[in-house]
């Protein structure tokens, strides 16, 4: 009976292909539970800590402004211009967004980075401040709601325009989608309170279709939707669909009513 003849070399080859295959394998389940943690804290840990700031500054803002008085970077008495009187709100009073009466914000605008209003849609069941700049690590990280510069604010003629994270980062934007015409958006600045009422929704659109955030907002890739006239406008937006940031979801609103604190 012949006998079977293992050269060492031949051990010692399938030796390291056993090692090699149990690194790898070792190597694999590493790469996987560092990609689960990973996932964890931007779906967990990043909504946790954003919305627990986010709720922190909105009752800093609060307790400002039942201190008194202050300047009110979205307050439409203040004049915007020296020796221009503006017209004041008046308590509960409706606008027409097509009258053409511009209460033009105060000055100086807000700082960089500044929190400044609360944005409150009731059907989200969302309360969240609204800061100047649309910076992801220095406001929208924050689980803020970011004010686009050089665009209307609160209460004015033109338009109030927003940005808000949909996923990740207390996702205050996750639900807008669901909004639909007639739904309340309250801003609450320091001296008022403007309500829009939501009007239309683009639900797909360039993330470059910078005409959905204009004065008089129409969108320059769908030019179906959006305004001819000016008026007193709210944009939010937010990426779509979830969890890519290719397109943009645009929700569209119109004033209704100002009252003053």
């Amino acid at each position: 009976m012949r006998q079977r003849i293992t050269h060492h070399g031949t051990r010692r080859r399938r030796e390291r292909r056993r090692r090699a295959v149990w690194a790898g394998g070792e190597l694999l389940v590493t790469v996987g539970v560092a990609l689960l943690l990973l996932v964890v804290h931007q779906l967990w840990w990043t909504n946790r800590e954003a919305r627990e700031g986010a709720h922190r500054e909105v009752e800093a803002l609060e307790r400002e402004w039942e201190r008194g008085p202050g300047v009110d970077p979205g307050s439409a008495s203040a004049s915007s211009e020296p020796g221009e009187a503006q017209e004041p709100l008046e308590p509960q009073q409706s606008r027409d967004s097509s009258a053409g009466q511009d209460p033009r914000p105060s000055t100086p605008t807000p700082d960089p980075s500044q929190a400044y209003a609360v944005l409150n849609i009731p059907r989200l069941h969302l309360r969240v401040p609204v800061a100047e700049g649309v910076g992801k690590v220095s406001v929208l990280d924050k689980g803020y709601v970011g004010h686009y510069p050089g665009t209307g604010q609160p209460g004015g003629v033109g338009n109030f325009a927003l940005a808000g994270h949909r996923n990740t980062h207390g996702e205050p934007f996750r639900y807008v989608d669901r909004l639909v015409p007639g739904d309340a958006v309250r801003v609450e600045t320091r001296g008022a309170v403007y309500t829009y009422a939501v009007d239309r929704t683009l639900r797909q659109t360039s993330a470059r279709d910078s005409g959905v955030i204009g004065p008089v907002p129409r969108s320059t890739v769908h030019p179906a939707y959006g305004y001819s006239e000016p008026g007193h406008y709210l944009t939010l937006t937010t990426c779509t669909p979830e969890y890519t940031s290719r397109y943009r979801l645009v929700v569209w609103g119109k004033l209704v009513s100002a009252r003053t604190r």
